[in-house]
């Protein structure tokens, strides 16, 4: 039975696994992942707090480094997954 995302950010699926969060389809040419680098308690709750965020080439052929597109860290989850969708939609747009 394949995997089905139960998470969606702006109709892309969000996946998480433990600090890893991949946001994408990656049966698309990009997916943007994402490191949760720090957290924070808040009311008691761990929030993650600084995020390095990276976008992916889904393309197999290539190195992992040359997979790397663009990387950069954001300062909350909020922030990282701004980024992330705009950065997608800009691949997209590229098409």
């Amino acid at each position: 039975m394949p995997f089905t995302p139960k998470l969606k950010y702006k109709g892309r699926p969000l996946v998480r696994c433990k600090n890893d969060i991949y946001y994408g389809d990656l049966k698309e040419p990009y997916v943007v992942f994402m490191q949760v680098l720090t957290t924070q308690e808040q009311d008691g709750v761990s929030v993650a707090d600084r995020i390095r965020v990276t976008l992916l080439s889904t393309d197999t052929t290539k190195s992992p480094v040359e997979r790397m597109v663009k990387t950069g860290d954001k300062h909350g989850l909020w922030s990282a997954l701004e980024i992330a969708d705009i950065w997608l939609k800009s691949v997209e747009s590229e098409k």
